[in-house]
């Protein structure tokens, strides 16, 4: 007999409920969310026999560590999203209300019924290339903050303030030679110039990271960078959120989940398509910024550009239209990488 467990997680607790094949509910458990959590939960689930499933609630969220701590232990483990367990929940008669044990029940329910939810599989290569992009987009963050509020001190002191894009060598010109005749004004200077150092600090750890981004897509192999616009903080970003290639067998597929194809809005004998705001926005923005990279210089990509506004579309349009060409394209080279793995 299979047994699926649901596995309903939370920061210091997690509630797990076993069914059988008729969605049935064999047991429940809850643990307290510490060393000893998979210890406990297997030391439970060995009365159901080695024929179980695991269905895990946000696998790579709240369940992240659980999940991969059941892989450890050679355990089956899937993916169910949230919003498909609260589905679940609600269309069942008798586990509509909203508790743990309900959650942990239609997550089963769903890991029992749904044959298409994502395989759980260990942490490798690409785990890392998120955790450094991860880092890379909070610096460039904290760089952007510290940029605009100098760029509003410095109008404060300075006519005009500085240009748009700030530098600190620049900013660190123009604080010399602003007087400091009175309180206000010394005060602003000296903000000013704690700003700029945090600028200067975060742009030595952008290039630190820069480094590190580049050493792990060397390490990859990947043919991605291959690609005009394709730098190594961008093919970081693809296969940190593509993952597995496999699992996209087709271009359409890899381009409705990264959102650069249209999603169909038709109603009767009208057919429509209009903007997919879907999709893994990561990958998106990866494909956007491959875009206006090519559309910037002489390339096949800027010649399928200039084609589109030919037949009349807009600048929006025709930069969607090279955004979904481009995704074909990515899909193409990570398919090469997959084969030669």
């Amino acid at each position: 007999m299979t047994v699926i467990i649901g596995i309903d997680p939370h920061k210091a607790t997690h509630v797990a409920v076993a069914i059988d094949g008729e969605e049935r509910p064999i047991a429940r458990l809850e643990v307290v969310a510490d060393r000893c959590q998979t210890d406990r939960l297997l030391a439970w689930a060995a009365a159901f026999g080695c024929e179980r499933t695991w269905a895990v609630e946000s696998a790579d969220g709240l369940g992240k560590l659980l999940s991969q701590q059941l892989l450890a232990a050679g355990e089956h483990v899937v993916d169910v999203p949230p919003t498909l367990s609260a589905r679940v929940r609600l269309l069942g008669s008798t586990k509509a209300a909203k508790n743990d044990d309900n959650d942990a029940l239609s997550t089963a329910i769903a890991g029992l019924r749904h044959c298409e939810l994502r395989v759980v599989r260990r942490d490798g290569h690409a785990t890392v290339l998120r955790l450094l992009v991860g880092r890379y987009d909070d610096l460039v963050g904290l760089r952007t903050q510290a940029a605009c509020r100098l760029h509003a001190l410095l109008r404060e002191v300075v006519a005009g303030g500085t240009g748009r894009r700030i530098k600190a060598d620049r900013a660190a010109a123009v604080l010399r030679g602003v007087r400091s005749d009175d309180p206000v004004t010394a005060a602003r200077k000296r903000l000013a110039g704690e700003l700029l150092d945090d600028i200067r600090r975060l742009d030595r750890d952008l290039a630190a990271i820069k480094h590190q981004i580049g050493g792990a897509v060397a390490a990859s192999g990947t043919s991605l960078v291959e690609l005009h616009g394709v730098g190594p903080v961008v093919a970081a970003l693809i296969l940190a959120h593509v993952g597995d290639p496999a699992r996209f067998p087709t271009p359409a597929r890899f381009a409705s989940y990264n959102g650069t194809a249209p999603i169909e809005a038709s109603s009767g004998p009208r057919k429509r398509h209009r903007l997919n705001p879907r999709g893994n926005r990561k990958l998106n923005h990866a494909m956007h910024m491959i875009a206006v990279t090519q559309v910037r210089h002489d390339t096949p990509g800027r010649a399928y550009y200039d084609r589109k506004l030919a037949e009349g579309k807009t600048k929006k349009e025709a930069l969607r239209a090279l955004k979904r060409r481009i995704s074909d394209a990515v899909w193409r080279q990570l398919r090469v990488d997959l084969n030669n793995t």
